[in-house]
């Protein structure tokens, strides 16, 4: 079927999407029956893979390679929808698609936190409602399609999670999920090489803000943030929901070698609560506050909530405490920006373990600013710990001084750590996910 230019219909494409077993973007996962959506990247094509695809099960294919359906055999032809843009089909059916259900969409970006944030109020919104959201960190131009294609009658809330590392992706994002109320954790010092400079991380963090302004949405804000109290009091029509450590009269417990998790005192209905969370990091104290306020505004019971925040346990290398045997690692490897490095540096100052030492990898994406930003987290760090070793080929290096541990890559560390078999520390690891520091932790 050719569906390019003029001929492309959004409902046409969604009948024969609604007439297959879902949909796919790898051949791995086709179970038989879905809808292959031929993607590319920076080093595949999947408009090859059309005939594997329908090998193994799948039901039509969307390509966008004309090649491919006028070189085909006449059995795949009949299985072949040829557009445009796969891509661009892909997200105009995953929008349709979200069109049609009349239900609060939470959208939630930020620059640090977004994923735990995310994480947390769907396990306080799922104690009262079936909640469909974002798995993962699937949250880029691709990702957010796919989340809202899970949405099914049965979703009451949906909760996605928009990233963005350039100008515009959250308004690319917005127009897709079509939000009903939204979220920015906060706004930082990430991306920098994209966004030219934190009022440009501001203003593209801000597309949710515009989206729910000119839609009469809501926005749950943090109002102990000077920036995001700005920013959405700058947008006019912007419903409010406060929320903040200091606003709610939240008090965070110091930690203790004996119990090193974030641990929260808040009063409500002159009752005081303790929160004991799973999560490491005082500065994760503001997703919980988050967490609440969603599951506040949504009537959700409040021993209920905090039920759900206790229970909930990071993954992903995300704030993770983990006693190796041999020694005390705190994984916080996922992503790392100045602003979240600086306060996982903070947080681990503030702890009473003993022995400390760091391993540190490098900030990615910090453009013009990156050397002045490396050299003032070495500083902070050398003020923690003598114990540190550097990760990367390039960022870190450039700042590092004559002595310094600094391995090009996390197998180089890997291999020495076998060798030097540490034992009894107590190790933050933190670093862009592209240098692979939850390698050594085989060795840990």
């Amino acid at each position: 079927m050719d569906l390019r230019g003029d001929k492309f219909n959004v409902e046409k494409l969604y009948k024969l999407f609604k007439a297959c077993n879902g949909y796919t973007t790898d051949t791995r996962e086709i179970k038989g029956g879905e809808m292959f959506f031929a993607l590319k990247g920076e080093n595949f094509d999947a408009n090859e893979f059309a005939a594997h695809a329908v090998e193994r099960g799948a039901k039509c294919c969307v390509v966008d390679n004309i090649h491919v359906y006028e070189n085909c055999t006449e059995d795949l032809t009949d299985k072949l929808i040829v557009v445009d843009d796969s891509l661009e089909a892909f997200r105009a059916l995953a929008k349709h698609h979200r069109s049609l259900f009349d239900i609060p969409v939470i959208g939630i970006t930020g620059t640090n936190g977004k994923t735990t944030t995310k994480e947390m109020i769907n396990a306080v919104l799922s104690t009262k409602y079936k909640v469909t959201c974002t798995q993962g960190n699937r949250n880029n131009h691709i990702g957010v399609p796919m989340t809202l294609l899970e949405i099914t009658p049965e979703t009451e809330i949906a909760v996605v999670e928009m990233g963005a590392n350039h100008p515009g992706e959250i308004t690319s994002s917005v127009n897709l999920a079509m939000p009903t109320c939204g979220l920015v954790t906060n706004v930082g010092q990430a991306h920098l090489e994209g966004f030219g400079s934190f009022e440009g991380v501001k203003k593209t963090k801000g597309e949710l803000y515009d989206w729910l302004s000119e839609h009469g949405g809501l926005a749950f804000y943090d109002v102990d943030n000077e920036y995001l109290d700005g920013m959405v009091r700058e947008r006019k029509g912007l419903q409010l929901m406060p929320y903040g450590v200091d606003y709610s009269g939240i008090r965070v417990l110091k930690t203790s070698r004996v119990n090193p998790y974030l641990t929260m005192e808040i009063e409500v209905a002159d009752v005081v609560s303790r929160i004991t969370t799973r999560l490491i990091g005082s500065y994760n104290a503001t997703n919980v506050a988050a967490a609440l306020a969603v599951g506040g505004y949504f009537e959700v019971d409040f021993d209920s909530a905090v039920a759900a925040i206790e229970a909930y346990v990071p993954s992903n290398s995300r704030s993770q405490l983990i006693d190796t045997g041999r020694n005390i690692v705190i994984l916080d490897a996922y992503n790392a920006n100045a602003s979240s490095m600086n306060a996982a540096l903070d947080n681990f100052a503030a702890t009473s373990f003993p022995n400390k030492a760091l391993v540190l990898g490098d900030m990615l994406e910090l453009g013009k600013y990156s050397k002045d930003a490396h050299a003032e987290i070495l500083a902070k760090a050398r003020k923690i710990t003598n114990e540190i070793y550097l990760v990367g080929a390039s960022e870190f290096k450039a700042v590092a001084a004559e002595g310094d541990l600094v391995f090009d890559t996390s197998l180089q560390l890997k291999e020495f750590f076998r060798k030097l078999q540490p034992e009894g520390k107590t190790i933050l690891i933190k670093g862009s996910n592209a240098t692979r520091l939850p390698l050594i932790m085989e060795v840990l």
